[in-house]
């Protein structure tokens, strides 16, 4: 599974990070950074999660 964010529909919100905080991290400059855009097996479930919760819908599969 590989993941991406749309920069104009993040408001860094941090809902991501706090489903998946191996996969998903806030910089300084309030930027989501994705650690791993290839998703480890084990953090598939993790990062589904992520994405359903997102309050904007900035991210998605990109299979």
């Amino acid at each position: 599974m590989r993941i991406g964010v749309d920069r104009m529909r993040c408001e860094a919100n941090e809902v991501c990070v706090s489903f998946a905080p191996a996969v998903f991290e806030l910089g300084d400059d309030d930027e989501l950074r994705i650690l791993a855009p290839e998703v480890p097996e084990d953090e598939v479930e993790r990062v589904t999660q992520a994405i359903a919760a997102c309050p904007r819908n900035a991210l998605f599969t990109a299979e």
